[in-house]
């Protein structure tokens, strides 16, 4: 799966992603995009979910319209340390996420 991770997160959170080809917004030099306007432009470029800590999204964008599918990572913080523990069930949603669909992963 090709993935996108937001800006909110660190690259850090890479390699621990094994078995995706994962992406980061500063690498492809999406920084500053609205979220509507970054979903386009990963749906464009093949991405098949941005991961991202933006609660709020669900809420500003159409999810029914969605152009790739999100998930949202629920931590106390962005800091490696509270996402390491979500990576097993980030990876098993990522494992049953349908097209064009939002999950949340606590």
């Amino acid at each position: 799966m090709k993935l996108l991770l937001d800006e909110n997160l660190s690259h850090r959170l890479r390699p621990l992603l094994a078995g995706h080809e994962v992406f980061t917004v500063a690498f492809m030099r999406w920084r500053g995009l609205s979220n509507g306007a970054l979903l386009a432009k990963a749906a464009e470029a093949g991405f098949d979910a941005l991961i991202t800590m933006d609660a709020g999204i669900q809420y500003e964008q159409n999810l029914s319209a969605l152009p790739c599918s999100v998930v949202i990572l629920e931590a106390e913080s962005n800091a490696l340390e509270h996402l390491k523990p979500l990576v097993p069930q980030l990876l098993q949603t990522l494992g049953s996420l349908k097209p064009q669909s939002c999950a949340r992963v606590r």
